[in-house]
């Protein structure tokens, strides 16, 4: 992508061409509102782009990690329609634990729970969340931790051998650590008796409706969304500058009054009329000068990220499993997560090829972080190969990406730190935070999207929406209808 040249004194400056920021860009344009997007990557989507790997004559595409597409709002769904017309399919969905070298459906599926651990432990499942409701529904103990919601709602057994694990694997702390807030965001509404009258089918409409039996993606890639909005705003006269980050953001009294943007072409000042910024939250923090208060300051150095590692592999194989991914939550196998992008579309990898995602979730302090593309596929491999995945001789190319910021770690305490940065933040009449790294909350892409889609309405409007009601359903987080396209 070009990277045309800064206007001055943009009246919207967008930091940040993720799935927030391009759908707020997308919404003003449609409304004769242009303005200008900045992006630190060569390339649009944030976390929901899609690299293309050229081997010889062989193209394979991937995500950065497995991205479905579901939300309870149509207007998304008619949204992406629109930029991708037929290139927006339906796909089954199938996801599973590995655990014990056995497979589990995810969500959890009773029954398959009872046959693959025997009469005993699933006796020992329904014991344990008998008497988890006991101590959390009649005693009335608080569910102060994320430990805390997951043991009263499926019983101490059944927490520790599909949550409690793979949600320490994921954070880096002990459960006990974690805010309910990541189980309420994630799953709330689902609990074990949900689960067991959904198999035995008295759940009717109160239990979880499909847990997204299928789901959209597009065909060549979640990145084509983000692709097809940026083609959008470049045709309709929008500014967008790729390999470009901010440096530097001034400000005096309640304004945001400059920006300094560091391009291919050296650094540039903007005076834009709003901003709205997609940059991890803590970072923003450290670009404002004057510097925040020392309190603000000090809440941002206690909030923590959670960085991903990712290995990318490429196969001379027809397929590895027929999953579209895998979590594997035992805290002694090294990584968190597969995916296989062929099994979102099969025009992700070439015929008779396929491919292998494994995710790593780190800090950066970890020594995972500082390993060589060669000492993490000599890490890996001995898992897969006694499992029967794939062979080394079945390799055709390994590559390495690293991410810093993925993760919001939803700690005992981000809470309260947080609200001392917003609070901060939101005295800044120009400015609008949106998207999983803005707001310091998990968000899937639907939710950024429908993030991007109110700051836009904010500005059009002259009027303030509450950005933490996207996605706060109290239902568990992918239940819901799988919208029809339009005819």
């Amino acid at each position: 992508m070009s990277t045309p040249r800064l206007p001055s004194d943009p009246a919207i400056l967008v930091l940040g061409a993720g799935p927030a920021g391009l759908a707020c860009a997308m919404e003003l344009s449609r409304k004769g509102h242009a303005c200008t997007v900045v992006e630190r990557d060569a390339q649009v989507g944030g976390l929901a782009k899609t690299l293309t790997i050229r081997e010889g004559e062989h193209t394979f595409l991937t995500d950065i990690g497995p991205h479905r597409f579901f939300s309870k709002n149509q207007y998304l769904y008619d949204f992406i329609e629109d930029l991708l017309h037929e290139e927006w399919r339906k796909v089954p969905r199938l996801t599973r634990q590995f655990v014990d070298g056995k497979y589990f459906d995810y969500p959890v599926n009773f029954g398959q729970v009872v046959k693959n651990l025997g009469l005993w432990r699933s006796a020992r499942i329904g014991i344990d969340y008998v008497l988890a409701r006991l101590r959390y529904g009649l005693l009335k103990k608080p569910m102060r931790t994320f430990e805390d919601y997951v043991v009263a709602n499926f019983g101490r057994s059944l927490a520790e051998f599909s949550m409690i694990n793979y949600s320490e694997k994921i954070w880096g702390i002990p459960c006990a650590d974690i805010h309910p807030d990541w189980a309420k965001q994630r799953i709330s509404g689902l609990n074990l008796w949900s689960v067991f009258t959904k198999a035995i089918g008295l759940g009717g409409k109160k239990g979880p409706k499909s847990l997204v039996d299928e789901f959209y993606y597009p065909q060549f890639g979640t990145g084509r969304i983000y692709e097809q909005i940026a083609k959008h705003l470049q045709e309709s006269g929008t500014t967008i500058t790729t390999d470009s980050e901010p440096v530097k953001v001034r400000h005096q009294g309640d304004r945001l009054t400059e920006v300094d943007v560091r391009t291919p072409d050296g650094v540039v000042t903007v005076k834009p009329g709003k901003v709205v910024e997609s940059v991890p939250i803590t970072r923003f923090l450290e670009l404002l000068d004057p510097p925040p208060p020392p309190a603000v300051q000090a809440a941002a150095k206690n909030l923590r990220w959670r960085a991903q590692i990712y290995l990318f592999l490429t196969l001379d194989k027809e397929q590895v499993t027929p999953d579209n991914w895998i979590y594997f939550p035992q805290q002694d196998i090294p990584f968190g997560r597969t995916s296989e992008m062929k099994n979102f579309s099969k025009d992700m990898c070439p015929p008779g090829k396929t491919s292998f995602f494994i995710e790593f979730f780190a800090f950066e302090t970890d020594a995972l972080w500082q390993m060589s593309k060669e000492q993490v596929l000599d890490l890996v491999m001995p898992y897969f190969e006694k499992w029967g995945f794939f062979t080394r001789q079945e390799i055709r190319q390994s590559y390495l990406w690293k991410r810093a910021h993925v993760y919001p770690v939803y700690d005992s305490t981000y809470k309260d730190n947080l609200a001392v940065i917003r609070d901060y933040l939101d005295g800044f009449q120009n400015l609008i935070y949106v998207g999983r790294p803005g707001r310091f909350r998990y968000t899937n892409q639907d939710h950024s999207l429908e993030m991007g889609i109110i700051a836009s309405r904010m500005i059009l409007e002259g009027r303030k929406y509450d950005m933490d009601t996207v996605g706060a359903e109290n239902e568990y987080f992918e239940k819901g209808p799988i919208y029809e396209k339009r005819i």
